[in-house]
């Protein structure tokens, strides 16, 4: 698909679909695969939800609520980049399943130079922080972008050691919150000096389930991901993980065996992540690194015909209830639902697309899938 920039009104249409409830970023493709535009998708929208079981309206995005969007995008000096256009950062869209929409405030282009995500614990010791802004300052001077969070600790760290090479913050709320509170000058530093990024609307408060989405950009943006310092339950590890399975480098620097921030950091190490004690050893993990193909896994050719829709609803009769009865809030692959339900995975994911909309599932980008309710 050759990138070309959408129009004002199929920018207006591609935010209204991304922004409706129900439509996470693989309906999302799903649907532009399906019906070939985001318009047309829109229309679409109500009987999908019908068939999947909804029983309430199903509220679509208003113009007028998208257009307010791109006003307020305005107002803070951000822009909206859609998935397919120019300015579209490459290795996200290289994902499988890309975001639809990103919000990007700040000047760094995030394809000028190699990436490094640099996470750790926000609870972070003395010497972490000092190791964490070491590196950033390094690698940020060897030529090197440092991607985080934005979270208290090593993130912060991270990010005010590389202000001045290039730092990308990925936040799980909007551009326009500042969260943690402490960190309101760094915020509007980076602003200035690097780049915000998030998959939600600029004011969106953040809540629990935006934050696996957030890591899953932080790692998707770079070559490898660091991690310094990490307890067993870390969001950290979440991160490092969704790395593994971009095809990105995992990286992770060891700790006393005494303090509980290193147990995270050495269990990755003995499952055969990078050993880092020094800017030098990142950069030689990042010099045999291959970036991931910067094409879309297919699906994404939009200028294609859109699918049978006859032939899509029949494949979902034949399977939708079998799998609602399989799901619970457990993630499961689609790849096992097709396999307990003895059905083609085109049929699987067309069901999950009509479930979604109908507020009975969560189709993860990932490929896992867990039940869902209307007020999940």
């Amino acid at each position: 698909m050759n990138a070309a920039r959408l129009t004002r009104a199929g920018r207006l249409d591609w935010l209204r679909l991304a922004r409706t409830s129900g439509v996470g970023p693989v309906t999302f493709r799903e649907l532009i695969t399906r019906f070939g535009t985001p318009e047309a998708a829109l229309a679409e929208l109500p009987r999908l939800a019908r068939r999947g079981g909804r029983t309430r309206r199903l509220d679509i995005v208003t113009r007028e609520a998208a257009e307010a969007e791109l006003e307020r995008h305005d107002e803070l000096g951000a822009r909206l980049v859609c998935t397919g256009e120019p300015d579209f950062p490459k290795l996200l869209a290289a994902l499988d399943i890309p975001p639809p929409v990103l919000t990007l405030l700040g000047p760094l282009n995030p394809d000028a130079q190699p990436a490094c995500a640099l996470v750790g614990a926000r609870n972070a010791s003395a010497v972490g922080l000092r190791f964490a802004g070491d590196l950033a300052r390094e690698l940020g001077q060897r030529g090197v972008t440092i991607v985080s969070g934005l979270a208290r600790g090593i993130d912060g760290a991270a990010h005010a050691a590389a202000l001045d090479t290039g730092t990308i913050a990925v936040v799980g709320g909007g551009v326009a919150r500042i969260y943690p509170p402490e960190h309101h000058e760094l915020h509007h530093a980076i602003a200035r000096q690097g780049l915000i990024i998030s998959e939600t609307p600029p004011d969106h408060v953040a809540q629990a389930r935006d934050f696996p989405r957030r890591n899953r950009l932080i790692s998707g943006l770079s070559l490898g991901v660091l991690v310094v310092e990490a307890a067993e339950r870390s969001g950290s590890l979440i991160t490092a993980r969704l790395a593994g399975e971009q095809g990105r480098e995992v990286m992770a620097v060891p700790g006393s065996p005494l303090d509980p921030r290193a147990r995270g950091t050495n269990r990755l190490l003995r499952e055969g992540a990078a050993l880092i004690e020094s800017a030098e050893d990142v950069i030689a993990v990042l010099q045999n690194t291959r970036p991931p193909a910067l094409k879309e896994p297919g699906g994404w050719e939009y200028e294609d015909e859109p699918g049978d829709r006859r032939a899509s609803d029949e494949a979902a009769d034949a399977v939708r209830e079998r799998i609602a009865e399989l799901l619970s809030p457990a993630p499961v692959s689609k790849d096992e639902l097709a396999r307990l339900t003895g059905a083609p995975a085109s049929a699987v994911l067309a069901a999950l697309v009509e479930l979604e909309l109908a507020g009975r599932c969560e189709v993860q980008p990932g490929g896992m899938v867990r039940a869902a309710y209307p007020d999940d």
